[in-house]
């Protein structure tokens, strides 16, 4: 795997996920929403790492509280959060343009 992609594509991946998971417990929702919640969700999360009180060090030191807290802030990580979320969302759109129009209407989008 490329040195770039080896860096950059985790945290774009996991934030993906995080649009994803939104679309689908808000699956009556929009777009806009998921989008929306993702990024609020992904910048509150690396954010969060600024705080470094004992507890949730120890916290952040466990396989499952690194991978969903993370472990230290760093501001590039805003960038590759933004890139997967606007990126999942452009599939997303794109996969919602080839559904029937029922799918489309159910996400608020008028069927041309």
């Amino acid at each position: 795997m490329p040195e770039f992609a080896a860096v950059h594509l985790g945290d774009a991946l996991w934030a993906a996920m995080v649009y994803f998971g939104f679309r689908l417990l808000l699956s009556r929702r929009s777009v806009a929403v998921a989008l929306g919640l993702s990024m609020l969700f992904s910048f509150s999360i690396e954010f969060s790492q600024l705080y470094q009180a004992a507890w949730i060090n120890e916290v952040r030191a466990t396989l499952a509280g690194g991978l969903i807290l993370g472990r230290g802030f760093l501001w590039i990580d805003l960038l590759r959060y933004t890139a997967g979320i606007c990126g999942a969302c452009i599939l997303d759109r794109l996969c919602l343009n080839r559904a029937s129009p029922v799918i489309n209407k159910l996400d608020g989008d008028e069927i041309p």
